[in-house]
């Protein structure tokens, strides 16, 4: 069983398992250049003694820190990071266990101050077990209030193309096209406001999805394309009825 967890990066989503599991009486030390207060330290050496290792920082930055913990873990802790990708981490074997994941749940917002408790309860959180899998990993993660969904790292990849990194580019693309427009600009309302909120997401992490998962979201928006034609050009009527429906099984939890 996993009494003592380390996190390495206090944004939204390390901020908010920090808090969650603070909240939950879990030994919890976090390692933040960016935050300071009670259980927070500045060295990765401050986490030796941590059973589970939650590794939160950017993209661009996870396998920089996946490298230096090499040097300071024990060969029985559990390492896991969170990143939305999950091919480039799976490349190498580390000599500590490491098992990827990435929870499905986060906001517009980004920072520590916008982290809260409660952010992954309904949420699915996936796991790419390439390297051997985590019973302890998965405990946790059922006790934050998200249900384990195990994949491959190219599937997953696959998938959060279509439903995040994609919608995200189209989001922005749609604000960009609007934004041409004066009258457009002046008498948008909550549908254009609602279509738009992916726009917003954090610009570091946005550069990360466009930049290493380029390939599948050029994939994702030819799909895309491929089902606006097949909506103009078919039984509209009936279409939007599928789609109501599959959409109501989809979500029918929300």
């Amino acid at each position: 069983m996993v009494k003592k967890i380390g996190i390495i990066g206090l944004g939204l989503i390390g901020g908010s398992i920090f808090k969650d599991l603070i909240s939950l009486e879990y030994d919890v030390k976090a390692v933040s250049n960016s935050q300071s207060g009670e259980n927070i330290y500045k060295s990765y050496e401050d986490l030796t003694d941590r059973d589970l290792i939650f590794v939160c920082t950017p993209m661009n930055k996870t396998l920089e820190v996946l490298d230096e913990l090499e040097q300071v873990l024990r060969p029985e802790t559990i390492v896991s990071d969170v990143c939305s990708l999950k091919s480039f981490v799976c490349k190498k074997k580390r000599n500590y266990r490491f098992v990827p994941s990435h929870p499905m749940a986060g906001t517009e917002n980004k920072g520590f101050e916008n982290s809260f408790e409660g952010l992954f309860k309904g949420a699915k959180w996936v796991i790419t077990p390439q390297f051997g899998e985590s019973s302890e990993l998965v405990e946790i993660i059922k006790i934050l209030g998200a249900t384990p969904i195990f994949t491959t790292a190219k599937e997953h990849d696959e998938a959060v193309a279509m439903i995040s990194h994609m919608p995200m580019v189209v989001s922005q693309a749609l604000f960009l096209a609007a934004s041409e427009n004066p009258l457009a600009v002046e008498i948008a309302s909550s549908g254009f406001r609602d279509m738009t909120r992916l726009a917003l997401s954090n610009e570091e992490m946005a550069v990360d999805m466009v930049s290493m998962n380029a390939k599948n979201i050029q994939h994702s928006i030819l799909k895309l394309y491929k089902s606006i034609g097949d909506l103009t050009s078919g039984d509209y009527p009936k279409i939007i009825s599928k789609i109501k429906s599959k959409r109501s099984k989809m979500f029918k939890k929300s």
